[in-house]
């Protein structure tokens, strides 16, 4: 488990000077919106794929500290990864969400909302673009 502050420090990071986010206008990139109906949460993810390998993730809009570092954390994570490998890492940030066992060492920064679970009106932040992620992967997959 990490330390309090760490995790602090590794939210405050990926929402000041997110990794990923832009807005794409490549056709090439297919992308989902997503909203909060109860928050600030409203963002778009794109995505490109080929042979079910993630080339590339990228989001854009407005979202609180956890949407954006989640979100921001998650692609670091995703990018590189085979379908089925991010299909993993997404189940295992599923289940530590849900306070359910999970594999630490996959998910690397994504620890750092490992309490998340305590806080219920912050889950959807903490989900809204790894859903996003998640539907698209499915669209790509269902495509190919």
């Amino acid at each position: 488990m990490m330390d309090k502050e760490i995790k602090r420090e590794i939210m405050l990071d990926h929402y000041n000077h997110p990794n990923n986010k832009m807005k794409i206008e490549d056709e090439r990139y297919r992308s989902i919106h997503n909203a909060s109906e109860s928050c600030i949460d409203d963002i778009t993810v794109y995505m490109l794929c080929e042979d079910k390998m993630i080339k590339d993730i990228k989001f854009d809009g407005i979202g609180c500290t956890i949407c954006t570092a989640s979100t921001d954390i998650m692609c670091d994570l995703l990018i590189g990864k085979s379908f089925d490998e991010a299909r993993k890492i997404l189940n295992e940030y599923y289940n530590m969400v849900d306070e359910k066992p999970f594999d630490e060492e996959c998910l690397d920064e994504a620890n750092a909302f490992d309490t998340l679970y305590q806080q219920a009106n912050r889950i959807k932040c903490g989900t809204i673009g790894i859903h996003a992620i998640e539907d698209l992967i499915n669209e790509y997959d269902r495509q190919q």
